[in-house]
């Protein structure tokens, strides 16, 4: 058996000349020179280019080199050796290379980024394709941006809970849903923890997140929409709609800052240079929003929600983040809180990248006889709710939320065009395997 890997490509510098190491990765590159022969070693931190001069080195050594197959693992023990012109300024002379798991040839897409493969290709083989520093550096800086999140708002006093998936009704009404048999009766797969988490806070936990899995039955066949995606969730109690747009905006502005910090080299892999947001984000109202879409020439009429063409229209006048406030109360889901002066207009709101939406939130109703008659006016039953709706019988506070699609978060930040490039095996209508 091989030693056990000792050290990371980055963990080793050109100052632990003549020392010796072991590195464990996959065989990205063979060249076969005659009298040398550079394999070059990925592992998940970059490169090492170990170097084997004919002359010296051994000739078992050597041989398992020469027969190797791209992409079979290995582990490299050798002697540490200062050369500037190698990958982080130092090349490995080996004094042991044994084969862990050999890879079969040819295949069944490159690695190394000389020849490009399309995204279906790619997500056949997300095992392959993850082995590319582009498509890991995406899952890399997801990692940082869910654990960043965390850290805010554990800061912030959130409480982080896990709501179920599998339900007996729809969360916001309508028939977005995936039926599934659950023993002898009909479920379905949870749209949002929306009323799971408002009833949190009338089970007093005051503040309450949850980073997890939600699941819409669209027919959708975009580059912006999933059918099983990410959300991430806050609901606060004695908070309003602005109180809760603030967490918001800073959530995605610490956010930046923390993948900016922690994550250059990602960044670098993937050629993108962030530029953090600032607060407080730009606040327009739905009238505004309808107003800038119409003088671009969209036809949109009030009280219609906004196109992806609206949207585009919009976002490249504001050109940064904002929010879109007031909505029509019509187009809201029940939970809204209506303006007490203006019931047509709800509490609610949308916070948009330039290229899309990301979050929407509102001020909730928490007023049971209110709640109830919100239900009934749009079509709903309110028998089917009383699960939820008992909660608000027994001391409801008031209390705000939102709703963040962690996948569109993570793919306007890198500037990425499809969004089942930022998820490790997509769900949509065609895709179901892997």
């Amino acid at each position: 058996m091989p030693m056990i890997r000792t050290h990371y490509s980055t963990q080793i510098t050109p100052d632990m000349n003549g020392h010796s190491v072991t590195i464990c990765g996959w065989a990205h590159e063979i060249r076969d020179l005659g009298g040398i022969t550079f394999l070059v070693v990925r592992d998940r931190e970059g490169l090492v280019q170990v170097t084997l001069f004919k002359k010296t080195i051994d000739k078992n050594v050597l041989e398992t080199v020469r027969n190797l197959s791209r992409e079979s693992v290995v582990a490299v023990t050798g002697n540490v050796k200062k050369e500037a012109k190698a990958p982080n300024g130092y090349e490995l002379v080996p004094t042991a290379v044994t084969v862990l798991g050999k890879a079969d040839s040819p295949l069944p897409m490159d690695t190394t980024g000389k020849v490009d493969a399309d995204l279906d290709t790619r997500l056949d083989v997300r095992f392959m394709d993850l082995r590319r520093p582009y498509t890991q550096s995406i899952f890399r800086i997801r990692h940082l941006i869910l654990k960043s999140i965390r850290r805010f708002l554990d800061r912030e006093g959130f409480v982080e809970i896990t709501t179920p998936k599998v339900v007996a009704t729809a969360t916001e009404g309508g028939t977005a849903l995936f039926p599934i048999t659950y023993f002898e009766r009909e479920a379905f797969l949870n749209q949002s923890p929306q009323l799971f988490k408002q009833l949190m806070m009338s089970g007093g936990l005051d503040r309450v997140f949850e980073i997890g899995p939600i699941f819409r039955a669209e027919e959708h066949d975009t580059r912006k929409h999933l059918n099983e995606a990410t959300s991430i969730d806050i609901e606060a109690s004695f908070l309003d709609n602005e109180d809760v747009m603030v967490i918001l905006e800073n959530l995605v502005s610490h956010v930046y800052q923390s993948v900016a910090d922690e994550g250059a080299n990602n960044l670098k892999s993937l050629g993108v240079e962030l530029n953090i947001p600032k607060t407080p984000f730009k606040r327009i109202t739905y009238d505004e929003a309808i107003g800038i879409a119409r003088e671009n020439g969209e036809q949109i009429e009030w009280g219609d929600d906004l196109t992806t063409e609206s949207e585009h229209s919009i976002g490249k006048t504001i050109g940064e983040h904002y929010f879109i406030t007031d909505w029509p109360t019509k187009i809201k889901p029940f939970y809204a809180m209506p303006y007490e002066n203006k019931p047509e207009l709800c509490r609610a709101f949308d916070m948009m990248h330039p290229r899309m939406e990301l979050s929407s939130g509102a001020q909730r109703v928490h007023s049971y006889e209110l709640l109830r008659s919100r239900i009934t006016e749009q079509g709903l039953n309110a028998d089917g709710f009383e699960f939820y709706l008992k909660a608000f019988r027994y001391g409801m506070p008031p209390h705000a939320g939102w709703g963040l699609g962690a996948e569109r978060l993570l793919m306007t930040m890198l500037g990425i065009e499809n969004i089942r490039e930022v998820v490790l095996f997509p769900r949509d209508r065609k895709r179901l395997s892997p």
